[in-house]
């Protein structure tokens, strides 16, 4: 069986230009306060507020998802939350097909979508951007979407 792998990021021009947008009004209000006259904010204090504005910030940048699927069934990892893959052996799955959703409709957004507090009937998403993912229906009743950038269904094997 071929071996299918992937790896995901967000790397999204829009997701960059929000953050860069996002960060001017803070570091605005930094520099303002750092440069008045008789400030409290030292220069080890600005050093550190502003490394830790820009840290949060890029910290999105971290965000990865891997994908894999070989003869064992679906390997997941979605780091930082996951620290090691999680596995979905092929005896554990109903049904697995590629499908097209929306993102915002279904899950209000990217990244890691439902658990008890959510729409529990469409299930937990994994995804990082686009609108293609690979559906899951697990044999204990649960369901699973794992985002994807493969936009043909050879390239998944399903």
């Amino acid at each position: 069986m071929k071996v299918f792998k992937e790896e995901q990021r967000f790397t999204q021009t829009w997701l960059i230009a929000v953050m860069a947008v996002s960060l001017i009004v803070p570091v605005i209000i930094v520099f303002q306060e750092y440069l008045k006259d008789y400030t409290k904010m030292t220069t080890t204090s600005f050093v550190l507020t502003l490394t830790g504005i820009l840290a949060s910030a890029l910290f999105i940048f971290a965000f990865k998802l891997k994908t894999k699927i070989d003869e064992q069934g679906i390997q997941y990892q979605f780091f930082p939350f996951h620290f090691k893959f999680r596995k979905i052996e092929w005896k554990e799955i109903t049904s697995a097909k590629v499908r097209i959703y929306d993102p915002i409709g279904e899950y209000v957004g990217w990244g890691l979508k439902g658990g008890s507090l959510w729409n529990k009937k469409k299930g937990k998403c994994i995804n990082v951007s686009g609108d293609i993912g690979i559906q899951l229906v697990l044999k204990n009743g649960k369901k699973l979407l794992i985002g994807t950038q493969k936009k043909k269904r050879k390239q998944l094997m399903f």
